[in-house]
């Protein structure tokens, strides 16, 4: 199934998720904030990063938003809510979604009453904060990682709190769009109906806290639920330790696993009675955390990883994000678009295979490159299409 989603997006939580749609296929087109005044037009994503095709494309922009299309409406203007319906029944739009501020939903037009009026059928995804619940709100990814506990549990225990390397959040509530509007998709199919998904980025934020939010109510250690840096805070060793040329993720997470890392020569030495099991081995944490490291500084990465890998034993080094796209693995599997200029960049793979699917998606739509021809497909006429942008209700490339 391919069908229309009609987005008013910016940033990347929601960017991110109608992305998952134009893996599938789907026709994505994005409403922009119209030009107003001097400011910068549209989303302001389009703005950060070095330049890669014109003054609204740049870096930061372009993977989220390959495959789409870009409309600029004023959605403070009752004709661009009228518009929005329009396109909405004249497109036989499928998903309507938004990353905006819940107050907003009923004066910008776009609440789930007033377009499932238009389209009985329409299911209608938001990203906030905190939910309609808390409509005023703002969100972004670091200030959820700090309210969600995300950075509590990040970085070394006697230094700061630190953010994921990562946007997680911005990440997880896509994937929560995309989730709740496939389910969405699979009931109107047996029921006909429309639906209303809201993401709460904090609540899903918290749903991720299962190994640590539990433990309050289970009488827990302190040390259980914060920094623990590169450490598991249960099964001992899984920890980050130096080479002689880098760093390597080793992880021992069985009883079983510990006897056949002792069991390789070189760490013959660790092997004793009190560390046999994994409560042994938690109270000794620190004292054979200095024993490792004392091994493994003496030996490369690629020798360590060989050891490791012929006990069965899960281990990686830490790549560069440079080599992570070079890896065998994901090489052959990553997305790609090209620049007006014609240079190839090479992006993220998908999650997960898709059986006949396309890797290489146009390149981002220019600030409102697709105004004028949405809305003559919406039946708009030349004259009205110019009302419309003389009257500042949208804006055209």
């Amino acid at each position: 199934m391919k069908g229309t989603i009609l987005s008013f997006e910016q940033a990347l939580s929601m960017p991110y998720a109608t992305l998952r749609f134009v893996h599938l296929g789907w026709r994505v087109i994005r409403i922009e904030a119209a030009q107003i005044g001097s400011h910068l037009p549209g989303d302001p994503n389009r703005y950060i990063g070095a330049k890669v095709a014109d003054e609204t494309r740049h870096s930061y922009f372009v993977a989220p938003n390959v495959g789409k299309e870009s409309i600029a409406l004023n959605l403070k203007s009752p004709e661009a809510h009228k518009a929005i319906r329009r396109i909405i029944k004249e497109l036989d739009v499928d998903v309507f979604c938004c990353n905006t501020l819940p107050g907003r939903y009923e004066q910008f037009g776009i609440d789930y009453k007033t377009l499932s009026e238009v389209k009985a059928d329409l299911i209608w995804a938001g990203i906030s904060a905190m939910g309609p619940d808390y409509p005023h709100v703002p969100g972004y990814d670091p200030i959820m990682q700090a309210m969600a506990g995300h950075m509590e549990l990040t970085g070394d225990p006697a230094g700061s709190p630190m953010l994921s390397g990562i946007p997680l959040i911005d990440l997880k509530a896509g994937d929560e769009v995309y989730a709740g509007v496939c389910l969405a998709l699979a009931e109107r199919a047996m029921t006909g109906k429309g639906s209303r998904i809201d993401v709460s980025m904090l609540q899903a934020a918290a749903s991720w806290l299962i190994t640590t939010l539990p433990l309050v109510d289970i009488d827990c250690d302190p040390s259980e639920i914060t920094r623990s840096g590169n450490e598991h805070r249960k099964f001992i060793p899984t920890n980050v330790y130096p080479c002689s040329d880098g760093f390597m993720l080793m992880a021992i997470g069985s009883d079983a696993q510990w006897r056949r890392l002792t069991g390789i020569p070189r760490f013959h030495s660790i092997a004793h009675e009190y560390r046999v099991n994994n409560n042994g081995r938690l109270a000794d944490r620190i004292q054979l955390h200095k024993d490792i490291t004392e091994i493994t500084s003496k030996v490369s990465c690629s020798e360590l990883g060989a050891e490791l890998a012929q006990s069965s034993l899960p281990n990686a080094p830490i790549l560069n994000i440079p080599q992570v796209g070079e890896l065998e693995a994901l090489r052959e599997k990553r997305t790609t678009t090209t620049t007006p200029e014609g240079k190839q960049i090479r992006m993220q793979p998908m999650a997960v295979d898709l059986e006949n699917s396309q890797t290489e998606f146009a390149f981002p739509p220019k600030y409102a490159e697709q105004t004028g021809s949405v809305l003559a497909e919406a039946g708009y006429s030349a004259d009205e299409i110019t009302q419309l942008l003389e009257s500042g209700a949208a804006t055209g490339a």
